[in-house]
């Protein structure tokens, strides 16, 4: 978790997402190539980058889901793998439909709790806080999309850990799901903690975000705050096309 006073001991990253030379091979595609950057607390990083820029496979090297053919991602100066107790230093959403559609809310949680040493009373806690308390009890299969985004919010929470990561988060919410998201995320990052977020919604980056990565075709292309980045072009989404105009492709890694 991120420390808040004091600081960390010598030679020790809390609540930092480090990147160095990481690169990923799936046979022939290269889908994340010698990617370097840093995330650091107390900001909402936005991760940005074409459809096929690797985006996706970068949050998988970080969570240690696929492992780097070179390079390495560190979390707090440390692989994710070598983490004991990893909910209680990095709560991450991939994939809000990967829940198994005949638990309730509240047991897919306590299920995740019990292999981090998480109290129960930490579940009814973090559905409350995405707005699911409601309905703690129903089976995930009846949930729209927005309700399993909600909840897998709710997932990465739980163990109130110092690093966050998100890929599209905003996937089938409301204008007022989107802004709850948007003030979450903003919040989070007031406290101190590391956000990274990965969207393709430009206006709403925009008002989340406070720095920016953008990738292409596994590359690093740009690393900036949006204030630099919106004083050399009229938008962020301006910016983001000139700076990606050479990026795109079709197929490949996310």
């Amino acid at each position: 978790m991120v420390r808040r006073a004091g600081g960390p001991p010598p030679g020790i990253l809390y609540g930092v997402i480090e990147l160095h030379h990481l690169t990923k091979r799936y046979g022939s595609t290269l889908a994340v190539h010698d990617l370097s950057f840093t995330v650091q607390p107390g900001h909402v990083t936005g991760f940005l980058g074409p459809n096929g820029a690797g985006k996706s496979t970068t949050l998988r090297l970080i969570l240690g889901l696929d492992a780097p053919t070179s390079g390495q991602a560190l979390v707090s100066g440390r692989r994710y793998a070598s983490l004991r107790r990893p909910m209680r230093e990095v709560g991450a959403l991939l994939d809000a439909g990967a829940v198994h559609g005949g638990r309730s809310a509240y047991d897919h949680l306590l299920c995740l709790a019990r292999t981090n040493d998480i109290g129960s009373r930490r579940v009814a806690e973090v559905l409350d806080q995405v707005g699911l308390g409601g309905v703690a009890r129903k089976r995930v299969s009846g949930f729209s999309l927005g309700m399993k985004q909600r909840l897998g919010i709710a997932a990465a929470l739980l163990g109130d850990p110092g690093v966050l990561m998100f890929d599209e988060p905003v996937n089938g919410l409301d204008p007022d799901g989107v802004r709850w998201i948007r003030e979450l995320m903003r919040s989070l990052a007031a406290q101190g903690r590391t956000i990274l977020l990965s969207s393709h919604l430009m206006s709403e980056m925009a008002l989340t975000a406070d720095r920016i990565v953008i990738v292409g075709r596994g590359r690093l292309v740009a690393e900036a705050t949006v204030t630099e980045l919106t004083a050399r072009h009229h938008s962020l989404e301006d910016a983001y096309l000139a700076l990606t105009a050479g990026s795109v492709q079709y197929g490949g890694a996310r």
